[in-house]
Order: structure tokens, then C-alpha cells, then sequence
């Protein structure tokens, strides 16, 4: 049997929804969201690569990313009544993908929550539709799934079902510090032990693949330290 060479043995394999993430990757790097050098996560790992959804910071690419959501969530099959935004960045993107929606024939309702609860007016900390049916969380990226959990608890105590889990990009890792010592993602803990579906418009495995298609090759040089930390810290 012929052993394949390493360089082999690293090609990401294309993924399902292919055209859609390399869609979605290209986008990102382009509005600067998606960047490469070194970064210090929330984890203390010095990762070759940021994705910092707070940067579609405008209406056209606010607009656009929502595209990719709704186009990601049509496609999952996953059947939902409400959209939740957990604050502070899932509200802005829970109203435009509701917005996406809406432009697409279908208005779906949406709700969010405050950090601090109101005790004046119509109180209370959710704000928006009542919370009702089967509900999908939108957020950008999963880090430890401490605010899946929150959202969780929120959609429950007001009665309501939550199903899925919307994000931007799955980064594929092990929960854990700089060792990397956790056996699961975040992605991983939501689906096994909470059951809810996560609907992702790209992963890690997609970034690698973009950049190994060589479709930008001013980022080409950091195609083998991505891959290097994603065999350090990937599920």
C-alpha cells in the first residue's frame, strides 16, 4: 500500500456546504473580519488566525451576513419559529437575519436579552416577540457554549423550545486552556448534551481549505500554521 505524503495527509477534505463557507471565508477576510498573524484567545492559545464578527460593522456587510445565515439555516432543514440573540452581539444579528428573512417571503419573528433585567415599564430582561415554539439562537462563534447555556435557561423559563444554534464559524478546538486539555468542542457539548442542532456557515476545516485552493496567495504563507494549530487543538 502506498503511504500517502504528508503534504496529502494535511489537505482539508472539501466539506457539504463547500461553495457556501468558501463563499462566506472570502467574504470575511475581504471586510478585514478574518485576519492572520498571532492572537491571543480568550483560552490563552496563540492562534495564526482572529475572526472578529464585531468588524461587519456597516449595513452592506451586516446585511450580507445575514444572507449567509439565513442561507445556512434554509439549507439545515431545521424547522423554527423564533430567532433569540443572545446580547450583546447575537441582538444585532438575531434582527438582521429576521430582516433576511423577511426580504426572502418568510417573516419570522425574533427576541433578545438584556444584561440586566428592567424593573420599570414593560420590565423583565427579554425584549421583542414573546418567546414561543421552537426557537434558534444566533450568535457569531461558540468559545466555551456559556451563552448557549444562558440562552438555553432564558428560552425554557419563558416556555419555549430552543432547537438550534446558529453561528458564523466553527472553530473546530477543544474546550480547555493553552494545553488544550479539554476532549470536546463547544460545537461537540451543545449537540451531545443539549441536544440542540448547531448550524455553522463555516468551519476551521473550510478556512483550511480556502486557503490550500490558494484563492488569495497573499495568505498562502499561513496555510501550514493554521493547519499546525488545528492538529494541536482540534476535535
Amino acid at each position: 500500500m502506498t503511504t500517502p505524503s504528508p503534504a496529502l495527509q494535511t489537505t482539508p477534505q472539501p466539506s457539504p456546504h463547500d461553495a457556501l463557507a468558501h463563499e462566506f471565508v472570502a467574504f470575511a477576510v475581504e471586510a478585514g473580519v478574518l485576519r492572520f498573524g498571532e492572537f491571543r484567545t480568550k483560552a490563552g492559545r496563540l492562534s495564526p488566525y482572529f475572526f472578529n464578527a464585531g468588524l461587519f460593522d456597516d449595513g452592506a456587510k451586516l446585511g450580507r451576513l445575514a444572507e449567509f445565515y439565513a442561507r445556512r439555516l434554509a439549507a439545515s432543514g431545521l424547522s423554527f419559529d423564533l430567532l433569540f440573540g443572545p446580547a450583546y452581539k447575537g441582538i444585532a444579528l438575531a434582527a438582521a437575519v429576521a430582516m433576511e428573512f423577511a426580504r426572502r417571503g418568510r417573516n419570522v419573528p425574533y427576541a433578545y436579552n438584556r444584561k440586566e433585567a428592567k424593573d420599570h415599564g414593560e420590565g423583565g430582561s427579554l425584549v421583542g416577540a414573546k418567546m414561543a415554539g421552537r426557537v434558534v439562537i444566533v450568535d457569531d462563534v461558540m468559545s466555551a457554549g456559556t451563552s448557549v447555556l444562558e440562552s438555553v435557561a432564558m428560552i425554557e423559563v419563558a416556555g419555549a423550545m430552543p432547537v438550534g444554534v446558529a453561528i458564523a464559524l466553527d472553530r473546530q478546538e477543544r474546550t480547555g486552556g493553552e494545553a488544550g486539555e479539554g476532549s470536546h468542542s463547544a460545537v461537540q457539548f451543545v449537540q451531545s448534551e443539549l441536544g440542540l442542532q448547531v448550524c455553522a456557515i463555516a468551519t476551521l476545516d473550510d478556512l483550511l481549505q480556502y486557503l490550500a485552493q490558494g484563492a488569495d496567495p497573499a495568505l498562502s504563507e499561513y496555510l501550514p500554521h493554521v493547519q499546525a494549530y488545528r492538529d494541536r487543538y482540534g476535535v
